[in-house]
């Protein structure tokens, strides 16, 4: 059982749901990251993901694709990500996980990867591009780590294939709330309740639903269906509008906290 797991245990124990913040690993650089991870801890911040940034992100709007192209001039590497990793859990046991895409992993190497990851204290794992049907090498090495292959999961998912993902699925299912790329949206689907009233009728594993979260009003108002929240790109909007100031990383946690309150 790694922290993913606890942290879940914990949080329904105590009748919570987890707020999850995505940032992208080195933008505007690998300090600010760090501060970052370590603020989260502390203001409640439940579970971290940790963008990999790479050149072609299919899944990623606008912003996030900005951080990538600011984090990949930085020069940032799966390598650095993991020993940003170690410098935090010297001080922070805060679940973290990686949202990667498939090229980057499948160059450094399946097994390296898992070892590394698994050596540095990284819990889990999301590909955003690569299909459940073609996971089974990189699930089982990851497993035999015990770090979590995250799953993505669609409005679209047929219930068959659903009903496969749903089985093999570890850390927590991550529903994506609309189709289409990441980015922070005015209004989520009508159909987002109903939706993942039937996923939950299916299984009794986590259910953190991303994409398009912005407001702590929209937060409120799904609570109820699942699990978790997602928020990523609301994040980075700030971290972009204040990027050169020297109260950055005050302004992402102060935003962020209006967030948390929201899943209390």
């Amino acid at each position: 059982m790694n922290r993913l797991d606890k942290k879940f245990i914990d949080l329904k124990n105590k009748n919570k749901k987890a707020f999850i913040t995505y940032i992208c690993t080195g933008d505007p650089d690998l300090d600010f990251t760090k501060k970052a991870v370590l603020g989260f801890d502390k203001i409640g911040v439940d579970i971290v993901e940790l963008g990999i940034p790479f050149s072609d992100p299919i899944a990623d709007g606008p912003t996030i694709q900005r951080a990538s192209g600011r984090a990949l001039r930085n020069k940032i590497t799966i390598s650095k990500a993991l020993a940003l990793v170690r410098e935090i859990r010297k001080r922070s046991e805060i679940p973290l996980v990686f949202m990667s895409y498939f090229n980057p992993i499948f160059r450094y190497g399946l097994k390296r990867f898992a070892k590394e990851a698994a050596s540095s204290g990284l819990d889990g794992v999301i590909v955003a591009d690569l299909p459940f049907e073609e996971s089974k090498a990189l699930y089982e090495i990851l497993k035999s780590y015990d770090i979590a292959n995250i799953f993505l999961i669609a409005p679209t998912t047929k219930k068959e294939r659903l009903s496969k993902i749903l089985k093999r699925a570890e850390g927590f299912i991550y529903y994506i709330s609309l189709t289409g790329i990441t980015g922070a949206r005015k209004k989520l689907s009508v159909e987002l309740g109903k939706k993942l009233k039937f996923i939950k009728s299916l299984t009794g594993k986590p259910i953190c639903v991303g994409f398009g979260i912005s407001q702590a009003l929209q937060i409120k108002k799904i609570k109820a269906f699942c699990d978790g929240v997602i928020v990523g790109s609301a994040i980075i909007d700030v971290i972009e509008k204040n990027i050169d100031k020297k109260d950055l990383t005050k302004k992402i946690l102060y935003f962020t906290k209006t967030l948390i309150r929201a899943t209390k």
